[in-house]
């Protein structure tokens, strides 16, 4: 599969990436093979910069390489099928998931693939981003979606009786997990001076709730890792970092939650209800695209205004 030209973007407003052929090339991992860039019309014929189709926005995004992890199921399935029709090339992770992820990549076309991904694995991010470089000879977006609940943690004895096997298993899943992706897709950006991050969170981190302290607190961890990262990614170039806190939303995995907390959760909101997935699919690709050329260092609440 020929992959694009990771040329820059020369629309003055957005991306400024670097004049080198391939981005990636002086990273570690620009060693890795990859196929030669297709034919283009012109620089910018690949990756183009935001316009106006008619009463639509183009975002962007056509012909980079995002991954989105947790994509099996939930709000990553969506997210990645909202890339896929502004013309993103994917890469989908999951970790037990994989019928799932491989049946979306075929959905999706265009060269998306589906990688394994384990959060708890210290080497699995470089896998990961690895695998995208492998295949497409750049990373230029990640969504990271994949979580680990600790539904083990919820307890109605109190926080302070969790074992601590279990408490600082989810505290070191989410932090570490999060932090060693970011720090490995990191180079690849730095190197072509254009990128987006964007960790997905939760109003638990802002709002609270009984059962949820260790789960809470390892979204909260986020907030001020993306804030302090934006500054030194924004010194590289066009590198923006983001966290996307979303309220309870429904999805097609986690119906349990939605029928019994719902009605209390649409209560707190304005609109009187609950998002769905593909719903805040749409800010979250915002956020990662070219369009948006100025919200960094934030924590962008998508909750229905709850």
């Amino acid at each position: 599969m020929n992959s694009p030209s990771p040329v820059s973007l020369t629309h003055p407003d957005y991306a400024r990436e670097s004049r080198s052929s391939w981005p990636c090339r002086d990273h570690p991992r620009a060693g890795l093979p990859h196929t030669a860039p297709a034919a283009e019309s012109g620089r910018w014929a690949a990756v183009r910069p935001p316009r106006m189709r008619g009463m639509s926005m183009d975002l962007g995004v056509q012909g980079r390489t995002v991954i989105v992890t947790g994509a099996s199921g939930g709000i990553g399935r969506e997210v990645a099928r909202a890339f896929a029709a502004e013309g993103a090339r994917l890469v989908l992770s999951y970790r037990s998931g994989r019928e799932q992820a491989e049946e979306l990549a075929r959905e999706l076309g265009d060269g998306a693939s589906a990688v394994r991904y384990d959060m708890g694995d210290p080497d699995s991010a470089d896998e990961l981003v690895d695998a995208a470089v492998r295949s497409t000879g750049r990373v230029d977006v990640l969504v990271h979606s994949a979580v680990m609940w600790g539904k083990d943690d919820w307890t109605a004895d109190g926080f302070e009786t969790i074992l601590d096997a279990q408490w600082t298993r989810t505290l070191q899943v989410n932090i570490e997990g999060a932090v060693r992706l970011t720090r490995a897709v990191t180079p690849v950006m730095r190197t072509s001076g254009w990128g987006r991050i964007v960790h997905l969170s939760s109003s638990l981190a802002r709002d609270g709730a009984a059962g949820a302290e260790y789960y809470a607190a390892s979204k909260a961890a986020l907030h001020g890792f993306s804030r302090s990262a934006a500054f030194s990614l924004g010194a590289s170039g066009e590198i923006l970092s983001n966290v996307a806190m979303l309220g309870l939303t429904r999805t097609d995995t986690n119906g349990f939650v939605t029928d019994a907390e719902g009605e209390h959760y649409s209560a707190l909101a304005p609109i009187k209800r609950l998002l769905d997935a593909r719903e805040v699919a749409r800010p979250i690709v915002f956020l990662a695209s070219a369009a948006n050329a100025g919200i960094t260092g934030q924590v962008v609440p998508i909750t229905g205004g709850s």
